[in-house]
């Protein structure tokens, strides 16, 4: 549904994006995470049509925004960082002048009431959108991205200045969105990506560094892969039999004890997956294993590791 290509956009010397280039399938939810000032609101200026770019391609639905705008942006339904909300009106009158103005052709009575029931604002549609909440004003702000039913949803930093429940309820609406739309989170909150997102792209300084399913991103930075392991059976012979096992690195009893099993933390070589040969090795003399998960570090390492790897390339 989008296709970025070699994307550049400087201002004399300063490139707020360098030759950057990545794709977004249907139905993906895709987080474009990166530091303040790294490139992400550029690039989805450039995509949204707000900001033209000094070379390169983006495309919607194979429609390039720089010479269709018009087709284009019927495909894009963007929330910017500050929600484009009219305060002097209600729910229901923004929403029919964004209906209006995009010249929405669906239903008007039932589409905007499913959009404020998918958005739960309709308990709210004719207070003036100054009385609202952060929150539901959030949600208006998400209501009028909706309008035309566009295939492309992009956030940009939707839950700036949220409470800690407000955050919980957006981030569920936009995994709801994911169902049926492409989405595209413009981010710098770690915790965001890892809650709602199928993919992470992580931009610094103009450029694309990382780009791998969120479930894979850890591998990006860490030499092996750990596993919590546990294990009914004698403590020292377990540990035996699962350091003989092709492709351990090390095992480490952790002193977890539950009546008859033992934790263990094993290490393994990386791009190496241990489950099915601990399943087997400890199957072999009964000992069944009642725990196993992978162990890796949480995004804000991994972002950590990555912009230091990044850090250390320029230098």
């Amino acid at each position: 549904m989008i296709e970025i290509t070699n994307l550049v956009k400087n201002y004399g010397t300063k490139f707020a994006v360098d030759d950057i280039s990545f794709r977004v399938g249907k139905g993906e939810i895709v987080g474009f995470l990166g530091p303040n000032g790294a490139g992400k609101s550029t690039t989805m200026n450039i995509l949204t049509g707000y900001l033209s770019s000094t070379s390169g391609e983006a495309k919607v639905g194979g429609i390039d925004i720089l010479e269709n705008p018009y087709e284009a942006k019927k495909l894009i339904g963007f929330l910017p960082e500050q929600p484009p909300v009219y305060p002097d009106m209600t729910v229901d009158e923004y929403l029919n002048f964004v209906y209006e103005i995009k010249h929405c052709k669906l239903n008007r009575e039932k589409h905007l009431m499913e959009i404020r029931m998918v958005t739960k604002i309709d308990d709210v549609r004719h207070r003036l959108i100054k009385n609202l909440s952060k929150g539901y004003r959030q949600r208006v702000g998400i209501a009028q991205a909706l309008v035309g039913n566009p295939p492309v949803i992009i956030f940009d930093e939707p839950t700036v200045g949220l409470d800690p429940k407000q955050i919980i309820e957006i981030r569920n609406l936009i995994r709801n969105l994911g169902q049926n739309h492409t989405v595209i989170l413009s981010t710098h909150i770690l915790s965001e990506v890892q809650a709602v997102c199928d993919r992470i792209v992580i931009i610094n300084e103009g450029k694309i560094i990382a780009d791998e399913k969120t479930e894979n991103i850890t591998r990006v930075v860490e030499e092996n892969r750990k596993y919590n392991v546990k294990v009914c059976g004698p403590q020292r012979e377990v540990q035996a039999a699962i350091k003989g096992i092709p492709g351990v690195v090390e095992v480490e009893a952790t002193g977890e004890r539950d009546a008859d099993s033992y934790t263990f933390q094993v290490e393994a070589e990386k791009g190496n997956d241990l489950r099915k040969a601990l399943f087997y090795a400890m199957s072999e003399h009964n000992w069944p294993i009642i725990g196993l998960e992978a162990v890796g570090m949480n995004l804000e390492e991994v972002f950590i590791k990555i912009m230091d790897a990044d850090l250390a390339r320029k230098r």
